[in-house]
């Protein structure tokens, strides 16, 4: 099934989405008792919006051996994690605006797991309970400023530096899902998920171990080798077997 956050009518809504028909629903997906409304909407009458509202974004570093391999570092023996700010946090189509104070944006294409209901302390084989679905993400990252800085928040957290979408889908396995991304409609990141370090089971009892994840809360999961940069007037696109593409504009 595919879920929808959508602008419509001077509201925003939420639905269902089958082969370009939304089914509006009366509350969002992630509220237990969310039913129909018995309205439908083409896909091409409403602005889509980052699927979900989330009160953070965990973030996972060092994910593919081939990534940390064109930057010289060395696999890590726990995942690395960091936080991106919810305000970070963008929809398809939407503008991703490079800061004045940064010479050098990347692209990190990576699969965003969406938390399906409150996760602490669990364990791995449960963790699959607690994810409602994924979507695909863009971990826009000041590379100039995160080598500065020698640490990760500034260059990761501007404002429309996490792209978010285009749905959720939710009847998927993460294990060996083909991502890419092209930039003005050129492969420059091309790998699978069946080469994750650190398994999605695996990040999801690991963070609930350290911070409790709340519904909406999106993880992503780390971005393959190809991360390269982006400039004005540019189309960056992450693409992910199974869900779809995400497309946004650097400005």
């Amino acid at each position: 099934m595919k879920y929808v956050r959508f602008f419509y009518a001077g509201a925003v809504q939420y639905g269902m989405l089958n082969e370009g028909i939304i089914t509006v629903l009366d509350r969002s997906f992630l509220e237990k008792e969310h039913q129909s409304t018995g309205i439908t909407l083409n896909l091409n009458e409403v602005r889509l919006l980052a699927p979900v509202q989330a009160s953070k974004v965990v973030c996972i570093g060092l994910n593919y051996a081939k990534h940390i391999a064109e930057f010289g570092g060395n696999n890590p023996e726990d995942p690395i994690i960091f936080i991106k700010p919810s305000t970070s946090v963008i929809g398809p189509e939407a503008e991703i605006v490079a800061p004045k104070m940064s010479q050098h944006i990347d692209h990190e294409a990576e699969l965003a797991v969406i938390i399906g209901k409150s996760a602490k302390d669990v364990m791995a084989a449960e963790a699959y309970d607690y994810i409602f679905g994924y979507t695909c993400g863009n971990d826009v990252t000041a590379r100039d400023l995160q080598r500065i800085d020698g640490q990760w928040t500034r260059g990761k957290s501007f404002d429309t530096f996490c792209p978010l979408g285009p749905w959720v889908v939710t009847d998927l396995d993460p294990s060996h899902l083909d991502i890419q991304a092209l930039l003005n409609g050129k492969v420059m990141q091309s790998s699978n998920t069946k080469y994750f370090l650190n398994p999605v089971a695996k990040l999801v009892s690991y963070i609930s171990h350290i911070m409790t994840l709340l519904p909406g809360d999106v993880i992503m999961t780390g971005t393959p080798e190809g991360v390269s940069p982006m400039k004005s007037g540019d189309e960056i696109v992450v693409r992910i077997e199974g869900i779809g593409e995400l497309r946004n504009r650097i400005r």
